[in-house]
């Protein structure tokens, strides 16, 4: 097994997860929140990598990620090489593809919460900030833990994006399912069934303790 691909591949997932713990929370808390009329456009944009073929998503952030467009250019600027074949795009793009891995389960969770514990907080006098803190995540915490295993899982085992916006280059942009694919190729039967048996553990155990949250969460 290709040690560097799952150590690269383990640092992905978990910095993925993380930075949309930070960003899908308040995506998902708002979609739950709001009463703007037009929030599906909101939820189809956020939906869409569920959808689109992960090599056509991978090509529209390549061309983004590109020296010619301002979010290449600006990347360029600050730190002397683009985005894209680099371990920072990887990273980018996979938070783009696993975000509806994590806002819809946090939602989800954030909208099961009871809405009369809310609003006794707000004619308590508490900010909104701090009864989400204090009232709605601690409720919420079980879907929200379910969202993050299913963002670090999905970033795992990612490939086709992956491939289109790192490449193949070891130690930078080479993940555990881009490795299986080489070792597959190259007819190394036993590398890729030992990668892929650990995925397929890995995949087997997150759908488990996901389930286990649900069930424990859910009334009944």
């Amino acid at each position: 097994m290709d040690v560097l691909a799952l150590r690269l591949s383990l640092l992905l997932s978990a910095l993925t997860t993380l930075l949309l713990l930070v960003i899908g929370l308040p995506i998902a808390h708002w979609l739950t929140t709001t009463r703007w009329r037009w929030k599906v456009l909101v939820e189809a944009v956020v939906s869409l990598p569920l959808v689109l073929p992960p090599t056509v998503l991978g090509f529209y952030l390549l061309i983004a990620f590109g020296p010619r467009m301002l979010l290449g250019r600006a990347f360029i600027a600050l730190t002397g090489h683009p985005l894209a074949f680099h371990f920072e795009g990887l990273l980018c793009a996979s938070v783009v593809y696993s975000l509806p891995f994590a806002v819809q389960p946090f939602a989800a969770a954030l909208a099961r919460v009871d809405t009369r514990l809310v609003e006794a907080s707000y004619s308590l006098g508490e900010s909104r900030l701090r009864t989400f803190f204090r009232i709605s995540l601690p409720l919420a915490l079980p879907g929200i833990v379910a969202g993050a295993v299913l963002t670090f899982a999905h970033t795992l085992g990612e490939f086709g994006v992956v491939l289109m916006v790192g490449g193949n280059l070891p130690g930078e942009t080479r993940t555990l399912s881009i490795s299986i694919y080489d070792a597959a190729e190259q007819l190394d039967y036993a590398s890729a069934g030992r990668a892929s048996l650990l995925l397929l553990c890995v995949s087997f155990a997150v759908l488990v303790l996901t389930y286990t949250l649900q069930r424990r969460w859910l009334p009944g």
